[in-house]
């Protein structure tokens, strides 16, 4: 069974997979520039379709940050391993 560092190394390794992929950085940018479409489209009393579209695109920069995290948390463990095996070395 990993352990929680390892695990968190996996999911960092797959999130930075996830992000450097085309098909997924082109949906998301495509998804993000229907948001704003909306947003600056609608009329000025529809407030609600405005809102709604702002949610949208704050659950898109989550989805992305969340991954970003990911990324960086493995990063910290990567760097941390990787100093710890350098002190041993010495």
């Amino acid at each position: 069974m990993p352990t929680q560092e390892e695990q968190l190394v996996t999911a960092g390794d797959e999130a930075d997979a996830l992000l450097k992929g085309s098909a997924f950085t082109s949906v998301v940018n495509d998804l993000v520039e229907r948001a704003f479409q909306t947003f600056v489209n609608t009329a000025p009393e529809d407030k609600e379709k405005r809102e709604y579209s702002y949610s949208h695109y704050r659950a898109l920069v989550d989805v992305v940050d969340t991954l970003k995290q990911r990324v960086q948390v493995r990063d910290s463990i990567l760097e941390q391993q990787n100093g710890d095996n350098s002190q041993e070395e010495q």
